[in-house]
């Protein structure tokens, strides 16, 4: 009864008018490619959809994410939510976050009720256009990890997130040019850049203490 008092009222805030950009801006790289005025991307930016599945687990709700393996491409070794881009079988980019979901980590669409969406966002150094699905489920997932796909399965407690003790700043060094990137350390991971992102807007929607 308690998650679902949670997920009710996170459905309810979802459905409102979101924070967006200002939540975004909480973790996001400063300065960060593709935000400066007037920016176009040189060709339309690829879609995709990433799944923000709810989950009790231990009574704790959780998140999972997961650790890309090293390749060769800008997101290697980074940390993300599961997701993909669109493909022209998918009917939604919903569909895309599922379909990508039970690729990656064995997440069984049918059994994920979906509670809402958070804002678009765009990725410029892999020009890629990304809407978050946030889903539910009454158990934790009977994973099956994708090796391919994923180095590592991260299952966090939404409270990490929340722990001012898990948050840092530095700068980098990104493609050339000095970046204060703000962060979360997770189980030994650093979840910055669009992922951070879009894990501050959710702590915008629920709110900063998390409590309903």
């Amino acid at each position: 009864m308690v998650y679902r008092d949670f997920i009710a009222g996170l459905r309810q805030r979802l459905a409102d008018p979101l924070p967006g950009l200002n939540a975004h801006r909480r973790m996001s790289p400063v300065p960060r490619a593709g935000t400066e005025p007037g920016y176009v991307p040189p060709i339309p930016p690829r879609r995709g959809g990433v799944l923000l599945l709810f989950y009790p687990h231990n009574n704790v709700l959780h998140l999972p994410l997961i650790l890309r393996p090293t390749y060769d491409g800008v997101h290697s070794g980074q940390v993300s939510f599961p997701g993909g881009g669109q493909e022209a079988m998918d009917a939604s980019l919903t569909a895309t976050a599922l379909r990508e979901a039970y690729e990656e980590v064995g997440i069984p669409p049918d059994a994920v009720e979906i509670v809402g969406h958070l804002s678009k966002l765009y990725i410029e150094p892999s020009n890629f256009e990304v809407y978050p699905t946030v889903g539910w489920m009454a158990q934790r997932p009977a994973f099956r990890i994708d090796p391919n796909e994923v180095a590592r399965l991260l299952e966090v407690p939404f409270a990490d997130f929340q722990k001012p003790a898990n948050r840092y700043e530095e700068m980098w060094n990104l493609r050339g040019r000095q970046v204060r990137v703000p962060f979360f350390q997770i189980e030994g991971q650093t979840v910055w850049g669009a992922t951070a992102m879009i894990v501050s807007e959710l702590m915008a929607v629920i709110g900063e203490d998390g409590e309903e």
